[in-house]
């Protein structure tokens, strides 16, 4: 069993180092070919900057302490409004998708906001809510709210039929199959409503700042490319993809945390 193990776990590594190497290795060509074509002047650098401009532009944001201003003000908005999607949809998507009738009344809704671009009704967020944190983390709430209950739904009305009647046989409850079974099974779904939300969430953010903000990512990529600085839209682009990419990973691992917990538990 030791054997096996550390034959699973040198497979892990190497195919680790492979697809670090390959991805390193794709984005290395990819900037490269960037600064050269930015240097021979094929390709503009006032509209498209370069590698080393980009680099130069964000250490003199993080040297003069603004960057990290903007992020403490993105990082807030995205934080409050993700958290509150989390609480607010997960259990309205259990809801929807175990109890038939709930589905039948407020199905309609989710379908028609799940599909309705938030970012449109941003105008109306500031009229309501004004040009401070209440529009933004509304917009950003709203943005992650609705692939947590959808995906929540599918999980809690896709239950596995055998499993069901098999606990109804033995003289399970309807309570019962739904903490040891419905809930159990609903994990991984769990896991990619979050990566949806996350990306919603960002996009969201800086979607609101770009609208009506005075700080911010989005605010700080509004104002870098209406004055033509896109050295720091770079700067800004690249923070935000590093961040969704962390929190991306982050998830992937605690799913697979659960998975080794549900292979243990068979």
């Amino acid at each position: 069993m030791k054997t096996k193990n550390n034959t699973m776990s040198r497979r892990r590594l190497r195919r680790l180092v492979l697809s670090v190497s390959l991805s390193g290795g794709a984005i290395l060509c990819l900037l490269v070919s960037w600064e050269l074509l930015s240097e021979s002047g094929l390709i503009d650098p006032m509209f498209s900057s370069s590698p080393t401009r980009v680099v130069a532009s964000g250490w003199q944001l993080l040297w003069d302490g603004n960057l990290w201003k903007h992020i403490a003000a993105s990082g807030y908005i995205f934080v409050a409004g993700y958290l509150l999607a989390v609480v607010v949809g997960v259990p309205a998507g259990i809801l929807l998708g175990w109890f038939e009738k709930a589905n039948m009344a407020f199905g309609g809704i989710v379908a028609a906001m799940y599909t309705t671009p938030r970012i449109a009704l941003m105008p109306l967020f500031i009229i309501w809510f004004g040009l401070g944190m209440g529009s933004k983390v509304t917009l950003v709430f709203l943005s992650a709210l609705f692939p947590i209950i959808v995906n929540m739904q599918t999980a809690m009305s896709t239950l596995d039929g055998d499993l069901a009647r098999v606990a109804r046989a033995y003289g399970a409850s309807q309570r019962q199959i739904f903490w040891t079974i419905a809930l159990p099974l609903s994990v991984p779904f769990l896991i990619t409503a979050l990566r949806l939300a996350t990306g919603r969430a960002l996009l969201g953010v800086i979607g609101a700042e770009v609208f009506g903000g005075a700080e911010g990512l989005g605010y700080l990529i509004q104002y870098a490319g209406a004055t033509f600085q896109t050295d720091k839209v770079f700067v800004c682009v690249f923070i935000i993809a590093a961040l969704g990419i962390v929190m991306d990973r982050s998830l992937l691992v605690i799913n697979r945390r659960f998975d080794a917990w549900r292979g243990s538990a068979q």
